[in-house]
């Protein structure tokens, strides 16, 4: 009864947005997840599953986020680690490809023998198409009866409305209007989370914050591979300092390692690609393409890295989920540093941006006769996969925002968690990836040379616990709102969370633990740990792993 209490007594809301009033009628529900990726569907799912109604609501056209927009090779480490709705994602996935006949430019067999993410032991696979995640996902949704609302974006401004510590409602630009009892921020980029009022972090802290020693500047003892291995000339002019700095390159010169800043890793769109003649297109050339932008690209080739500068790797019927690699490829470093902050208007302008830098890239690379013969071959013998991303010209619709915002909770997730020399008592999900940071800055080194800083490549001993207080504010934020994705963490230990599976984990523990809040009626925070680590046992969470 005080529930419904609750809901008809926020039946009508008014607010004002773009100079207009709206009155609405609020649609209501226990829980309302904002952002259909990975983790806020598993989230609206698992919200369901507990006996709860749920709105799931997705501000762009796309729904999976990069699950389905071109990320098909699951990044983890640990895969013993992934349990809960998330496995049966991935037995999904294998069950699938089971049908011979949607194997149309590939052979399963000799896929799944050269394919090292297949585990023939427990019927689970780990690399896929886009639009066969996309039908996944809209499989589980439609069998837990939910029903996306797309299209709608949070009114940032003044959409959310609290009472204290409670989130009430929250508003889009339509003017339509959601309240409920528990909210979920499932987004990449805190939206929701930071429009309630909950502190929150953008950039690298300084080493000294949590003790750490991989945090901040990063010139380079970390990195592998993305790095200028060769002397390359920083000056549009080369060796006259006076003539400006060549495209790309952000700063002269360093502050000191370890030091902080409110810089962002490069973004870039995960393309999938494939080398099946039938299926492939050419690469096309951007309407605004200045070769100006690639001139780094092509003074490294000409120095004599000959290195092929992307990372494509097979998925089935003969496609790829590619991905950035070396000095200067598919990661557009610098030119997000607007966006966590940003208004919809500036993050559509980066979002262009890098579609504009990746295609002119993608077609220099296959074109310019300053790219070596052999660099060229390889980026003519792929294109992009004409059957994916139909709705938009077989492009990812989804930008892969590695990070943004993140939140500051009473429990911040650092690299002591990361490497076992602190462990969360309250797990609710594992982290098993190696502490990954893309580039995040180019600047002329001391002997005049152009180079790449942020990259850090360092793995983790085994997997690691994912405190439950990592995903809820401080109390006197906000006291009815859980944040799986933008969570309370450290850059780099974010750099080994920030994996799609461990997104759909924490979504749906923290779905349960919205279900239990509201069963027990308390704050987020005062949910009892161990009924919900009972709880997400039961539901074949994996919240710990014996070291050997």
């Amino acid at each position: 009864m005080c529930a419904r209490l609750f809901l008809l007594a926020v039946s009508f809301v008014s607010f004002v947005a773009g100079g207009r009033v709206w009155a609405a009628e609020v649609e209501t529900a226990d829980i309302v997840v904002y952002g259909g990726n990975s983790a806020g569907i598993i989230a609206a799912i698992e919200a369901k599953v507990d006996g709860k109604s749920v709105i799931l609501i997705e501000p762009s056209n796309h729904l999976g986020g990069l699950t389905t927009g071109g990320l098909g090779a699951t990044d983890i480490g640990n895969k013993q680690a992934i349990g809960g709705l998330a496995r049966e994602f991935y037995h999904r996935v294998w069950k699938y490809y089971q049908n011979d006949a949607v194997w149309v430019h590939d052979q399963r067999d000799a896929y799944n023998a050269a394919n090292p993410r297949y585990n023939r032991t427990d019927n689970t696979m780990w690399t896929f198409e886009p639009h066969v995640a996309m039908e996944i996902y809209q499989q589980m949704l439609a069998e837990a009866q939910v029903t996306p609302i797309m299209n709608e974006r949070l009114e940032r401004e003044r959409g959310v409305k609290k009472d204290g510590a409670r989130i009430v409602s929250i508003a889009m630009e339509s003017g339509r209007t959601f309240a409920g009892r528990m909210f979920i921020d499932a987004t990449y980029e805190g939206d929701l989370m930071a429009s309630a009022g909950v502190s929150y972090h953008v950039g690298r802290e300084s080493n000294h914050v949590y003790g750490e020693t991989l945090n901040g500047v990063e010139p380079g003892q970390n990195t592998k591979s993305h790095r200028f291995e060769k002397p390359v000339d920083p000056y549009q002019k080369p060796g006259d300092p006076t003539s400006g700095l060549v495209w790309g390159i952000q700063v002269t010169s360093l502050p000191p390692s370890g030091s902080g800043d409110r810089l962002v890793q490069a973004y870039c769109f995960r393309l999938c690609t494939t080398d099946t003649v039938a299926n492939r297109r050419a690469w096309p050339k951007p309407a605004d393409y200045d070769e100006a932008r690639y001139e780094l690209l092509l003074r490294n080739f000409e120095a004599g890295d000959h290195r092929v500068p992307w990372a494509p790797l097979f998925m089935p019927n003969r496609k790829t989920d590619t991905n950035n690699n070396c000095a200067f490829s598919t990661d557009y470093i610098g030119g997000n540093y607007a966006y966590p902050d940003g208004s919809y208007a500036e993050r559509e302008k980066i979002i262009a941006d890098h579609r504009s830098y990746q295609q002119g890239l993608l077609w220099t690379l296959a074109n310019h006769p300053r790219v070596p013969e052999k660099v060229r071959a390889e980026f003519q013998r792929l294109g992009l996969a004409k059957d994916e991303f139909t709705e938009n010209d077989n492009w990812p619709t989804q930008l892969y925002v590695r990070e943004a915002r993140r939140m500051l909770g009473a429990y911040v997730m650092t690299e002591h968690h990361c490497r076992g020399k602190e462990v969360a008592e309250d797990s609710v999900g594992m982290g098993a990836y190696g502490m990954d940071s893309h580039n995040i800055q180019r600047y002329v080194t001391a002997d005049g040379h152009v180079q790449n800083e942020g990259d850090v490549q360092v793995g983790v001993e085994s997997p690691y616990p994912i405190s439950y207080r990592s995903i809820v504010p401080k109390p006197h934020e906000c006291e009815n709102l859980l944040v799986p994705v933008c969570l309370s963490s450290s850059h780099i230990a974010y750099g080994s969370i920030r994996m799609e599976p461990v997104f759909m984990i924490l979504g749906q523990s923290a779905a349960a633990a919205a279900a239990m809040a509201i069963d027990e009626k308390v704050a987020v925070q005062a949910v009892p740990y161990e009924k919900l680590r009972a709880q997400l046992l039961e539901k074949k969470q994996v919240l710990g792993i014996a070291k050997k």
